[in-house]
């Protein structure tokens, strides 16, 4: 993702706009990507340190420096190095000055010699040896992969890329999202529980919702992640038919407040539409359902909405019977949001959610299972690590009674 500093915008007054990427531009952009993803595909097996100075042999006019420094993020973020092994390293580098210490003290110290018979004592050649002595620093990280996207690919997507770059400086984002099918609305609303993002989300007269999500520089302090999970959002938002985005930021040296505004017609081609987020749940699904319980599974439960208080989105949804005799009940995992998503689903019940439904929290929120103690159609559950089959069946059990 590209940082703030690498988006190209215009400040009229109050107001941020992207510098708009026109055909001339695109094709710029589309000879840069190609220009360094070749680079870097001529250097797997290399330094990182290679890599870079590949990169920066590339003449790039003064005019261009930002565009192309914004291509080059965008194409290093697909590079794939191997990973730092600093404890590896750190001993190898002891042994081998023990070993010379040594061998200069005995009044002979041949260093290819010291470096061959330390590596036949580790299994190794003398070659891959000299390139472990220094793999904790970056610089000696090789290339394994260039996964950069396509150049026409990378070039398509670059003003989503620099409006995602704004957003790491938001205080406040709010959406308006239209989709044509309930699935769409399920994506995004999960998308943004696995980015651990809190929005508060209300259904509109018109059909459609609106999102308001707090931002990074809403906090004490700006936080880098948060910000890049807000960035990944757009993409889900953008997924669906008809959208806008606004966006109270904080830009420049100065930080000075200013609106961002972005809105969209048509969703993403759907080989750009967001990844799925992986789910949490299949391993918990899994052992449940080898419980052999009378309660079915609905992985895709409906959105529960209770007019003029606020949505709920449960993970699942269990069925017990059939016919007027059947009894459903909601789950919803907040084991990585926050204390407040509790509370506000504990509001939600007090106003007369018309549903039984179990929250599962993580312990880690420090939130008692009394909190609904009170009510026959809530429940909390408090897990350690992992959702407990078993106790989720009790729960079930103790809300369909």
């Amino acid at each position: 993702m590209l940082t703030a500093d690498l988006a190209s915008v215009r400040r009229r007054g109050d107001e941020l706009r992207l510098v708009t990427v026109d055909a001339r531009a695109r094709a710029r952009i589309e000879a840069l990507a190609t220009a360094y993803r070749e680079i870097a595909r001529g250097a797997v097996g290399r330094a990182r340190e290679e890599v870079e100075s590949g990169f920066r042999e590339l003449a790039i006019p003064a005019a261009e420096r930002r565009l192309a420094a914004a291509v080059l993020k965008l194409v290093r973020d697909g590079c794939v190095f191997e990973e730092a092994t600093s404890a590896d390293a750190t001993t190898l580098r002891r042994d081998l000055f023990h070993r010379a210490t040594a061998a200069r003290r005995a009044g002979g110290l041949d260093r290819a010699a010291v470096i061959e018979a330390l590596a036949g004592e580790r299994g190794t050649t003398a070659q891959a040896l000299e390139q472990g002595l220094f793999a904790d620093r970056a610089g000696a990280q090789r290339l394994l992969a260039v996964e950069a996207p396509l150049p026409e690919r990378l070039a398509a997507g670059f003003e989503m890329a620099q409006a995602q770059a704004v957003l790491l400086r938001a205080v406040k984002v709010t959406a308006t999202v239209r989709a044509r099918d309930a699935a769409t609305y399920r994506r995004l609303f999960r998308q943004l529980k696995f980015l651990r993002l809190l929005p508060v989300i209300e259904p509109l007269p018109e059909g459609g919702y609106r999102l308001e999500i707090d931002g990074p520089f809403s906090l004490f302090q700006a936080v880098t992640r948060y910000g890049l999970q807000l960035g990944l959002a757009l993409r889900s938002i953008a997924a669906c038919d008809v959208w806008t985005l606004d966006a109270d930021v904080r830009w420049g040296a100065e930080r000075r407040p200013a609106r961002f505004r972005l809105e969209g017609a048509a969703p993403l081609p759907e080989t750009d539409a967001p990844a799925a987020a992986p789910s949490e749940l299949a391993t918990f699904i899994s052992a449940f359902e080898k419980l052999g319980s009378a309660w079915r599974v609905d992985r895709d439960p409906a959105v529960l909405d209770l007019p003029g208080v606020g949505l709920c989105v449960p993970d699942l949804a269990f069925e017990r019977g059939k016919g007027k005799s059947a009894v459903r009940v909601y789950l919803e995992v907040l084991g990585f949001w926050s204390r407040e998503a509790v509370w506000r689903r504990v509001d939600l019940v007090r106003a007369g959610l018309p549903h039984r439904i179990l929250f599962a929290v993580s312990r880690d929120l420090r939130v008692s299972e009394e909190l609904l103690e009170d009510t026959s159609t809530a429940a909390l559950y408090v897990f350690k690590r992992v959702l407990a089959a078993p106790a989720i069946l009790s729960r079930l059990d103790a809300l369909g009674a």
